[in-house]
């Protein structure tokens, strides 16, 4: 064995179980990574709990006594990891669907199970051909964690929520987001993990592999600095005027949202009321604020809501949630805006829609009718739709959770001369109570803008109410749970796309899985006899 090789098992320190101590490690390492991504008492991401988390991982499965082993645990490990990521989905299935609290129970853990599969697969591949030299490992891990993140984001519809980049919005993998987005950052994570994870003591090599493992973190904060110091100083040529926004969050029950004698009408009053006292200059209300079809509301409600914003020589601007469509052509979750001097309403309608919320997946309409939730099959948008124009600034919206998938709304930034100025998500996460899940979604915001280096402006029925600027700043937020009207202001820029926009528009995540393949491929080969 070579002095820079990764430290064989001491078969003699296992039974045939492998030691004990090796599976509390792998659950406390797994919930901690998911509280990583969002601190649940304060809620702000914490990098450098990812990385120790994800390295005492490593070092377990470097324990293991034998490949398989080591893939159960990659499985206990990303099981307890999703699991303490969004086990409020057990709020939506039993709370507010009615579902029994032990099937939403196993409801949830079956989805982390079965994610958590992906991460078997690749741990076992990872102890099945581990290279001996140790930057080899950790290149080898790093490509097969990779593969794992992205077959979990592009896979079934995709559920990428709770990848480890997130909790990097903050710190000092930053800097990698405009170039390789938040898979890219997956991966430094996990080689950086496994780079400490393989950090052994008596190596005469070691001072030289932390030198090395210091020295990769210095140039990743570097470019983070760097890149800040270059946006402020870009500020001046390419960042708009202020333009003033006043952002609704209704905070309607969800468990009476739809009920037509009390959450209805409590949306549309409230609703109407704010809309036609706004003077901002963009209004924003949240997905689904108008919870009705325009043929279902009261006779001349649109109207007297949307007069301010059609007069030809108005000054304000409107988006607003609502379902569009009718039986024959279907129903879509879409956004409709109302500026002065249109023809026509703007529409923007959702394309990647929610399973089991927004359309039911074959062979599982048993599962939705056991809940009491108004589900249905909706027609998704086309990918790449055009932006909403509105006194210079080209305002792109999005719906929920497909501010999750950066690599769809790279679409909108293929023609630099069209490509948006801020990003506008319209979301309800009133379906999971005052949970980590609205301090996760705000993260996921804030990496979209550090990943295009554009604003999103937040519009929320429940939280995260906010305005985030091109920085991945939030300047202004709402209080959860409380009903108001955010009164804030955000500058649009209309600037170069980021190197991330450029190539994810054109080629999506391609380019990240060639690399992981290749990479993952060539080092698994290139593995010696042991």
């Amino acid at each position: 064995m070579q002095q820079t090789g990764v430290a064989p098992v001491d078969s003699a320190a296992h039974n045939a179980g492998g030691a004990w101590w090796l599976w509390p490690l792998v659950l406390v390492a797994g919930v901690a990574q998911a509280l990583s991504l969002a601190w649940p008492w304060g809620g702000q991401p914490l990098w450098w709990l990812q990385l120790a988390a994800l390295a005492a991982f490593v070092y377990a499965i470097l324990q293991a006594p034998t490949p398989r082993r080591a893939g159960f645990m990659g499985w206990l490990f990303a099981t307890s990891w999703l699991c303490g990521t969004f086990w409020w989905l057990f709020i939506s299935m039993h709370t507010y669907g009615g579902l029994a609290a032990p099937l939403a129970v196993a409801a949830v853990l079956g989805l982390a199970a079965f994610l958590g599969g992906y991460y078997a697969i690749v741990v076992w591949l990872f102890r099945k051909r581990l290279p001996e030299n140790r930057l080899h490992a950790a290149f080898f891990f790093a490509a097969l964690w990779l593969i794992a993140e992205l077959a979990r984001g592009q896979w079934w519809t995709g559920f990428p929520w709770g990848a480890i980049g997130y909790a990097h919005v903050e710190g000092p993998l930053t800097g990698l987001a405009r170039y390789v987005g938040v898979y890219g950052m997956c991966f430094a994570a996990a080689f950086i993990a496994a780079s400490i994870a393989m950090w052994r003591s008596e190596d005469s090599s070691n001072q030289k592999w932390w030198i090395a493992v210091a020295g990769v973190l210095m140039v990743f904060g570097g470019l983070a600095s760097q890149r800040k110091t270059e946006l402020n100083a870009i500020d001046a040529r390419h960042l708009s005027k202020p333009m003033s926004l006043a952002l609704m969050q209704g905070q309607i029950p969800q468990d009476e949202k739809f009920q037509p004698g009390s959450g209805i009408p409590m949306a549309l009053d409230w609703y109407a009321g704010r809309l036609r006292e706004a003077t901002a200059q963009l209004v924003v209300a949240p997905e689904t604020a108008i919870p009705l079809l325009p043929k279902q509301l009261p006779t001349g409600y649109m109207e007297a809501v949307t007069e301010r914003y059609t007069k030809d020589a108005g000054e304000q601007a409107l988006l607003v949630g609502i379902p569009l469509g009718n039986f024959s052509d279907g129903y879509t979750n879409s956004v409709y805006g109302f500026a002065p001097g249109q023809g026509k309403p703007y529409q923007y309608d959702k394309h990647h829609l929610v399973p089991f919320g927004e359309f039911i997946p074959p062979f599982f309409r048993w599962f939705t009718e056991m809940m009491n939730i108004p589900l249905g099959d909706f027609n998704r948008g086309h990918i790449g739709q055009a932006s909403f124009l509105w006194k210079g600034e080209r305002i792109a919206p999005n719906i929920c959770y497909e501010d999750l998938f950066g690599e769809e709304l790279g679409a909108r930034f293929v023609d630099p001369a069209a490509a948006p100025t801020f990003m506008v998500n319209l979301s309800n996460i009133g379906w999971f109570g005052d949970s980590v899940a609205i301090d996760q979604h705000l993260a996921i915001s804030r990496l979209r803008t550090l990943e295009f280096e554009r604003p999103m402006v937040r519009a929320t029925n429940t939280g995260a109410t906010a305005v985030i600027d091109h920085r991945g700043q939030v300047t202004h937020r709402l209080e959860n749970d409380k009903r108001g009207v955010l009164l804030a202001e955000v500058r649009g820029v209309n600037g170069p796309v980021t190197p991330f926009a450029w190539w994810v528009g054109r080629l999506g995540l391609w380019p990240l899985w060639g690399l992981a393949l290749v990479m993952a491929v060539v080092l698994g080969i290139r593995r010696k006899g042991r």
